[in-house]
């Protein structure tokens, strides 16, 4: 599928599948400061240890939806990780083109 003209429509159906956002280096840091928390209290709330053991992810809804996925949207869309500002054009899951609203109306 040809990504190149790829514009994100916002409807949130990557956000609610399951399996890890894999957290960067200095994004525990910029997510925490955006909520007002602390980076501790960030992580223990809102990531889990991966089970490779090499880096955080964002913890998951019992829907597999991200944490930060409400009504209105991402809550943290302003300092969201790289893998989801990156999504699909660097990054993708096997089928995404089946969820995505934008990838659905360019098939």
């Amino acid at each position: 599928m040809d990504l190149s003209n790829f514009h994100c429509i916002g409807c949130h159906a990557c956000c609610r599948e399951p399996g890890y956002v894999r957290l960067k280096k200095d994004e525990p840091d910029a997510i925490a400061s955006f909520l007002g928390l602390s980076v501790h209290d960030f992580i223990a709330q809102y990531t889990i240890l991966t089970k490779d053991r090499t880096g955080l992810s964002l913890i998951e809804k019992e829907d597999g939806a991200c944490i930060f996925l409400t009504d209105a949207g991402c809550k943290i869309n302003l300092v969201k990780p790289l893998q989801c500002r990156q999504f699909p054009k660097e990054w993708r899951f096997t089928g995404f083109e089946t969820i995505c609203g934008w990838a659905k109306k360019n098939l």
